[in-house]
């Protein structure tokens, strides 16, 4: 397996304004990479809209103009896409992180903890099942936001002697205000499933003049953390090692001896 390249974008969201958020990150982003540079790009949660209630007036289809845009710049850049929209589906309306590829859409996971602090069990439907994305060798646990602060749903199983995920991947609109709180899960996400955590936050204030700092963080399995430069828009590419990965599950094997469990309180 070799190593993943994956890039954290760091940026402000327009407040519900779709199609000015993506002609700002065709001009500000993705425009200024080269294909094949990077493995996947990671914009934030509900990264076209911003953290908006309005789910009927801002939602779209999965074949809707975001999902075409970002199998645009995917088959552009030879590389996958990934971020939260507001996705309409069978008359529910989901948080949902997409991963799209030249090919489409390659893997979706619907928000399972919504934020009930801002309304967003009023307005969202709950997804129920955790999602694995694979990419190159490499798996990765996909999370939003909210879920951070419950470790059992992000529990690494051990399965047949062998890590259920490599990686697990936060996108977020997590507030300034909380932000040593963000700093601190992400870490210790990181070293109890013994796995890389990446945590991609927007910097801004929304529309309820709640601020955002950012923050956004790749941390090791050995608990090592690179930071973006918080309320700074940064597009940074960071490197996954398999050597890593296989350092720590030989010198470190703690993961076989966890308990095993199943999740039934969905």
């Amino acid at each position: 397996m070799q190593d993943l390249k994956i890039t954290i974008i760091q940026t402000d969201i327009i407040w519900e304004n779709s199609i000015a958020n993506r002609n700002r990150y065709d001009i500000e982003y993705l425009s200024k990479f080269e294909p094949g540079e990077t493995d996947l790009i990671l914009f934030p949660e509900l990264f076209t809209t911003g953290f908006t209630m309005h789910t009927k007036t801002y939602s779209e289809q999965m074949d809707g103009p975001t999902i075409k845009w970002m199998q645009t710049w995917a088959k552009t850049l030879n590389t996958q896409i990934g971020g939260s929209i507001i996705i309409k589906e069978n008359n529910n309306y989901y948080n949902r992180f997409v991963i799209v590829s030249t090919h489409g859409v390659e893997s979706f996971y619907d928000k399972n903890h919504l934020f009930r602090m801002g309304d967003e069990n009023n307005h969202f439907t709950k997804g129920e099942n955790r999602v694995i994305h694979t990419i190159k060798g490499w798996k990765l646990l996909l999370q939003i936001c909210y879920d951070l602060r419950f470790p059992v749903f992000s529990r690494n199983q051990t399965i047949n002697a062998e890590k259920e995920y490599d990686a697990v991947l936060y996108v977020a609109n997590w507030p300034a205000v909380r932000s040593e709180i963000w700093s601190t899960l992400l870490k210790a996400r990181a070293i109890e499933n013994q796995s890389y955590c990446i945590g991609v936050n927007r910097i801004g204030n929304d529309t309820h003049d709640m601020s955002h700092s950012g923050n956004s963080t790749i941390t090791s399995p050995w608990g090592e953390t690179t930071q973006l430069k918080p309320n700074q828009e940064e597009a940074v590419t960071f490197i996954l090692k398999r050597s890593i990965i296989n350092d720590i599950n030989i010198k470190f094997p703690a993961y076989l001896d966890a308990n095993a469990f199943n999740l039934t309180d969905k």
